[in-house]
């Protein structure tokens, strides 16, 4: 029988507070992990790829497969900072429906606005895009149906007939007969002339340079050339349901670097026109029957 020395057990004294923010820095750290280089939630604002994937659609993208990259604005803000991106696990395919920064309209260097798009990749660098009679034509050969591609008017506009939106400006385009074009590679050469520049500006100095006429001499980065060097590999976006889609067709090609991820599944979806503010409207527009739709 052992005697009671009469002294207590200490008992480790709690900290709650600093608990709590040992596990909330943890949570963020987690999130801003998977976010940055896994997994990310988009919420589609149009209709430019009904019926594949439908306004009011969330979506889980996978940033992981074509290599995640690090936040490319401050939280909660349009302004950009510096970022960084992981190897990819494989490159994008024609047909892949992909999730991009937007790199802004046809004489926009740079979006006024930062914003994801959604499209789908129908042309890598190098292919020769063109569509004829809205027939899309890559390297000559007519390219894949995706499931639900649609139009919505059975006006066709004939060729020649310039749209004045199009892109690149001033070319002879519309929406229905485009191109023959060639998808940029890094490295091409660019033969530029006093014709074509006009062609070719925005493009430029999207990859970071000015560009001008000196003299009547054609100058990037105030020095005179006939020829620019391209210092990036593009894709070319489009929508699926193609009459209501503003894509590559009108705002130029798609920097590889711009490049998010593939949206894989639409874990939600609802009305977006319905203000969240009107409960019960906004509840009966849930469309049960997407939940769970693979995107294809």
């Amino acid at each position: 029988m052992t005697k009671d020395s009469g002294k207590r057990k200490v008992e480790p004294r709690k900290e709650p507070v600093k608990d709590f923010f040992k596990d909330l820095v943890f949570v963020l750290v987690a999130f801003f992990f998977l976010n940055s280089f896994v997994l990310a939630s988009f919420e589609v604002p149009t209709g430019s790829m009904e019926d594949e994937i439908m306004a009011g659609d969330f979506l889980f993208v996978n940033k992981f497969i074509y290599g995640g990259t690090t936040p490319r604005t401050i939280p909660f803000t349009n302004v950009r900072i510096p970022w960084f991106r992981v190897p990819a696990f494989k490159d994008v395919q024609r047909g892949d429906v992909i999730v991009f920064e937007f790199p802004g309209q046809r004489d926009e260097a740079q979006s006024s606005e930062f914003m994801f798009y959604l499209k789908r990749c129908v042309a890598l660098s190098g292919d020769t895009i063109q569509i004829v009679n809205r027939l899309l034509l890559v390297n000559g050969k007519p390219a894949a149906i995706p499931r639900n591609m649609k139009f919505n008017s059975y006006r066709i506009s004939p060729p020649g007939y310039p749209e004045p939106r199009i892109f690149p400006k001033g070319a002879p385009f519309n929406e229905d007969h485009w191109g023959p074009v060639v998808v940029p590679t890094k490295g091409d050469v660019i033969q530029l002339t006093p014709e074509n520049l006009e062609q070719w500006i925005t493009f430029i100095e999207r990859e970071g340079h000015t560009v001008g006429f000196d003299g009547g001499r054609i100058v990037v980065d105030a020095t005179p050339t006939t020829a620019y060097t391209v210092e990036h590999n593009y894709m070319f976006g489009m929508g699926d349901n193609r009459d209501n889609s503003l894509d590559s067709r009108f705002w130029g090609f798609i920097p590889d670097e711009h490049l998010v991820g593939t949206p894989m599944i639409v874990y939600w979806s609802w009305d977006p026109d319905i203000p969240i503010f009107s409960i019960f409207p906004k509840l009966a527009s849930i469309r049960l029957g997407r939940i769970g739709t693979l995107i294809k």
